[in-house]
């Protein structure tokens, strides 16, 4: 995978245990159109080995030569347990990138979760509680109406509602951050009513934890 870094942006991220300071290392944005950036809030491409420590500590790292296999049996499942939904199931390396759209996941200028998007996301959380050895980043987006620090704060609130659900669902809570990008990263043209409802979406990604620590 093409190592990309930039930046960080100064984003906010929930109250976490103190072993947890950020998203995976290599956090996937954008993956609804293929656009896959190498570094995520929080840190920088190239590791945040206190979570990662703390994630194998808890449910246990995947040998090297497994994580293929491992990832490829996720990849699998979700595909299957999405089909029809609208969700999007996107795999670049050893990372798997779901993609929830705006009109299954949640209200305009809401971070209420809507009920029609209970019975997909029990699924995607029984794979992760199945499939325990990955790093999950939650990541929410929004489209350009409204201000941009109201926007980023409504992405925030997105993403951890998707985080506290995966949680009540049984998926550990360690394994789990959650980060707002706001309007930073659309997919799609923000001047139309189509392109800002595709921009108002949640990425659940996951990362294989590895037993060398390199998780990608």
């Amino acid at each position: 995978m093409k190592r990309l870094s930039y930046a960080l942006l100064a984003l906010p991220l929930i109250a976490l245990p103190a072993c947890e300071t950020g998203p995976s290392q290599r956090v996937l944005t954008g993956a609804g159109v293929g656009a896959i950036l190498g570094a995520g809030a929080g840190t920088l491409a190239g590791g945040d080995d206190t979570r990662n420590a703390a994630i194998g500590a808890a449910v246990g790292a995947i040998a090297g030569a497994g994580v293929g296999k491992y990832m490829d049996e996720q990849e699998r499942r979700l595909r299957q347990q999405t089909a029809g939904t609208g969700i999007g199931v996107e795999r670049q390396g050893d990372q798997i990138a779901l993609t929830m759209p705006s009109n299954i996941t949640f209200s305009v200028d809401s971070a209420t979760i809507q009920p029609n998007f209970y019975g997909p996301l029990n699924e995607v959380a029984q794979t992760l509680v199945d499939y325990p050895s990955t790093a999950v980043d939650i990541v929410g987006h929004a489209s350009s109406d409204g201000p941009d620090d109201y926007n980023m704060q409504l992405s925030q609130r997105r993403a951890e509602s998707v985080r506290t659900y995966l949680v009540n669902q049984g998926v550990t809570p360690v394994r789990l951050a959650a980060v707002g990008m706001g309007e930073t990263q659309p997919i799609a043209d923000n001047s139309t009513a189509a392109g800002r409802a595709a921009n108002r979406r949640v990425e659940i990604i996951l990362t294989p934890v590895t037993q060398d620590g390199n998780n990608y």
